[in-house]
């Protein structure tokens, strides 16, 4: 056994030369010095870095013809982010019902004490960034209702939607009475032409498209920037809610419905974040 150590420690490290020669003139052309040890050495090291590439590529890049589960893995993983999806959008569409829900009840003036009541209690609760949206709601309905200061605030920051570009609803204007909080006149009446359209100042979705005792027909659109545009007193509507409309759309016919109306005319309102703003601010007439 010991003899069989030594011969095969004597065949790792007897040295070796190889040399290229030149076939022609038998010059040298290369000489490399080895040893066995240093081939088998080298031979192994080599072994480890191609097994070890080969690993880390059947578990990344390759692993989609190697690794059988690698398709079963990626299917779950879209499911749970379709699923999150679905979440979100569930949530966002609950919300925008709710909101689309409460704002056609104002505007119909079905809205009791209790509910605003509820409402102002609401607003004292902690909330995320869905329930902050339906808290503004909330504050818009009683006070739309109640008719109180905070609908007109002085310092209400509108930077967001003064760079935006908007269409007049209508044309060959005539304004007979402007934007007045004090006496609860929260947009500006627009007298035209008979049977002139009514178009959407901008792109956005109908919230509300019914009929009030007060206002007659009257459709709402919800904008970007938190802006929902009112036109009331319509003689016909044009547009169903949910229906998704561009800038400069027919949306009604101006008309002379209501019982408060004294005259054909267009009673046009902005709001913003929940609250009333002059739309001759930011519209030009």
């Amino acid at each position: 056994m010991a003899r069989f150590k030594k011969t095969l420690s004597n065949w790792l490290n007897t040295r070796h030369i190889f040399i290229i020669q030149n076939e022609e003139n038998f010059s040298e052309k290369a000489t490399y010095k080895f040893t066995y040890a240093k081939i088998v050495f080298f031979g192994f090291l080599i072994f480890l870095v191609v097994l070890a590439l080969s690993f880390y590529l059947v578990n990344t890049a390759l692993a989609q013809w190697f690794d059988p589960r690698f398709a079963e893995q990626e299917t779950r993983k879209e499911l749970v982010n379709m699923t999150l999806s679905l979440d979100s959008l569930e949530q966002e569409l609950d919300s925008r019902d709710a909101f689309i829900s409460s704002l056609k009840k104002v505007l119909e003036g079905d809205v009791t004490d209790d509910q605003i009541s509820e409402e102002r209690e609401v607003e004292a609760v902690p909330v995320s960034e869905l329930a902050k949206a339906a808290k503004i709601d909330s504050a818009f309905k009683a006070e739309f209702e109640t008719g109180g200061d905070f609908l007109f605030m002085n310092d209400l920051s509108t930077e967001g939607i003064r760079d935006l570009y908007f269409f007049s609803p209508i044309k060959g204007y005539n304004i007979t009475a402007k934007f007045d909080p004090a006496i609860k006149h929260y947009g500006i009446d627009i007298v035209s032409n008979k049977d002139e359209p009514v178009k959407a100042i901008a792109d956005g979705t109908v919230i509300l498209s019914s009929w009030t005792q007060n206002d007659g027909y009257v459709i709402a659109v919800q904008h970007r920037e938190n802006l929902i545009s009112v036109y009331k007193h319509n003689s016909t509507l044009t547009k169903t809610l949910g229906d998704f409309i561009t800038a400069g759309d027919i949306i009604a016919i101006i008309g002379n419905t209501g019982e408060v109306t004294s005259g054909p005319h267009l009673h046009f309102e902005l709001w913003y974040d929940g609250v009333a703003v002059n739309p001759e601010e930011f519209i030009s007439f």
